[in-house]
């Protein structure tokens, strides 16, 4: 279990450890911290089988990204001990316990300016995923140790390949998302912008 403060030290801004301890404790939540997922950043499993609440977090997000992702999977848990299964996974009320526990944070001056701004623009919306906000998504993914190259870099035309290893042909913007074409089997997929990608000479 990473309830141990000297081990979220590692992964949260300094200031919201100690909250987030007494959190992890309160809830009796095990966590764990896990490898690099490209389908999510954490998730959240209800108590079965005996065991409490459990959520895991991708070790490889920056401190603002972990913080970001852990209050969206803790909003969860409070959502099913008050509802259960009986309420939409992102409905009003994981909306609404989103927004509460994100209060606290967003009143120690703990994040940067640009993030702090595109913040409370998501938390007005409160779309299912900090992911699903591109504003805020490149907010935070400035502040990555090794941002790297992002799909909204590469000009039209270019040949990019991704962390699972296909290969695509960058093509125009639908809304908010790329038309690329899979070199693979010539079909079209929709990518998102910020995704990491590596330019194909």
């Amino acid at each position: 279990m990473a309830g141990d403060k000297t081990i979220l030290g590692k992964y949260l801004p300094e200031a919201s450890v100690g909250t987030m301890h007494d959190w992890l404790q309160q809830y009796k939540i095990h966590l764990k911290i896990t490898r690099k997922r490209s389908s999510k950043l954490g998730d959240y499993r209800s108590p079965h089988n005996g065991k409490g609440h459990h959520i895991t977090v991708n070790h490889d997000l920056n401190p603002y990204a972990f913080l970001i992702t852990l209050i969206h999977e803790i909003a969860h848990l409070i959502t099913w001990e008050k509802y259960r299964n009986k309420v939409r996974a992102h409905g009003r009320e994981w909306k609404d316990a989103y927004r509460e526990l994100m209060v606290p944070f967003m009143n120690m001056d703990l994040f940067p300016e640009d993030i702090h701004t595109a913040l409370q623009f998501y938390l007005k919306k409160s779309y299912a995923s900090s992911g699903s906000d591109l504003t805020l998504s490149r907010c935070l993914q400035k502040y990555d140790p090794n941002p790297g190259i992002t799909l909204e870099e590469l000009d039209e035309g270019s040949i990019f390949q991704l962390t699972n290893g296909r290969i695509f042909k960058k093509g125009p913007l639908l809304r908010k998302r790329y038309r690329c074409i899979s070199l693979d089997n010539k079909r079209t997929y929709l990518v998102n912008p910020l995704v990491i990608v590596e330019v194909q000479e």
